[in-house]
């Protein structure tokens, strides 16, 4: 699935178009609200993102794919109108993997488009262990003791943060920064019901989370 997070509803519609008659799967949205609903529910294969945008700009969404556990390392490619090498610069230092500037042709995109793909698919997949505990971050999977576990989105992206850094203590600010975002509104207790819920889920393997006393959390060395 490809995420298109574009405001013109010309371009989005085009190609979207274009790209379900090549046969990918692909989805627009107009707003980065609309987009991050959707990522909550599903994340994507690849994002086309462009950077003018109503609510937040593109390379703040960029920012905060970065941040997040379960979208740090997601294909990225930035549609935009801004053209100059230092926008393309500031783009791709924000941790874009390629720059595309408009007007562009549709064939260029789909050719960028499935060489970041081909790129993706040669990286070895990521895996997190500790103990029993087995992590696939880019197949969303999780395993404890050898047996599948369910979590919601925020639980998986507060696990994948915590076993990315191993021994390092994340104060719940630090936490809900990275894993909710720069916008979440709600109180630092919210981290405690999610990690209490995880270790619930992990059952034993959840052991490895722990708590540092008035502070936050961190994974066992």
């Amino acid at each position: 699935m490809i995420y298109l997070l574009e405001d013109d509803a010309s371009i989005r519609d085009l190609v979207i178009y274009t790209l379900e008659s090549q046969g990918m799967e692909a989805q627009g949205f107009a707003a980065p609200s609309e987009f991050w609903q959707a990522a909550a529910r599903q994340l994507p294969s690849l994002v086309l993102l462009d950077i003018m945008l109503p609510e937040e700009d593109g390379l703040s969404v960029l920012k905060k794919l970065r941040a997040g556990s379960a979208t740090a390392r997601l294909p990225v490619i930035l549609l935009t109108a801004k053209s100059t090498e230092y926008d393309k610069v500031l783009g791709l230092d924000q941790g874009a993997d390629d720059y595309v500037a408009k007007p562009f042709g549709m064939m260029e995109l789909l050719s960028r488009i499935r060489a970041l793909l081909r790129r993706t698919a040669e990286r070895p997949a990521e895996e997190l262990r500790r103990g029993a505990l087995r992590v696939l971050p880019e197949k969303h999977l999780v395993f404890s003791g050898g047996e599948s576990v369910t979590l919601t989105q925020k639980e998986f992206e507060l696990l994948c943060l915590l076993l990315r850094s191993p021994g390092k203590v994340f104060s719940r600010e630090q936490l809900i920064e990275q894993v909710w975002g720069y916008a979440f509104t709600g109180e630092t207790r919210t981290v405690d019901v999610h990690v209490r819920t995880l270790r619930q889920k992990l059952g034993e393997a959840g052991e490895c989370i722990e708590t540092v006393r008035g502070y936050g959390y961190k994974i066992g060395e």
